[in-house]
């Protein structure tokens, strides 16, 4: 059975930091990618970052324009555990933030096929 736990989200002022964590266990396939979402009240869920294992891709990670240069999304293989560095943060990053996995399939931004219970963040301005 696959279970991802997401930890470390919080509340935090505006320019403030929050790395957050994702323990995976129970993903059987060779190859695949990790992803953070996030969705904030009222809006659809949105991509945030993507790291591959076990497979290269010239464009991985990924990260939204949104978030790029603020955010870094890094994996501990071993501990099979990803990473979300949060810097340099704003208001507008407030929503619950969602790890995701997903077998390699050449795509990193949709169809992940697993997901784990969410994390809050807030940011106050």
């Amino acid at each position: 059975q696959v279970q991802l736990v997401e930890s470390g989200g919080g509340f935090v002022q505006a320019g403030g930091s929050l790395k957050l964590a994702c323990a995976a266990s129970g993903l059987t396939f060779s190859s695949g990618v990790m992803g953070w979402f996030r969705q904030a009240p009222g809006k659809e869920r949105e991509f945030v970052a993507a790291i591959p294992w076990n497979v290269w891709h010239s464009g991985l990670p990924y990260y939204a324009d949104s978030v790029k240069g603020r955010f870094t999304i890094s994996r501990d293989g071993p501990k099979n555990t990803t990473y979300l560095q949060m810097d340099s943060l704003k208001p507008d990053d407030t929503a619950v933030y969602y790890c995701a996995a997903k077998r390699w399939t050449g795509t990193f931004t949709s169809e992940y096929d697993y997901w784990g219970q969410g994390t809050q963040v807030t940011v106050s301005s």
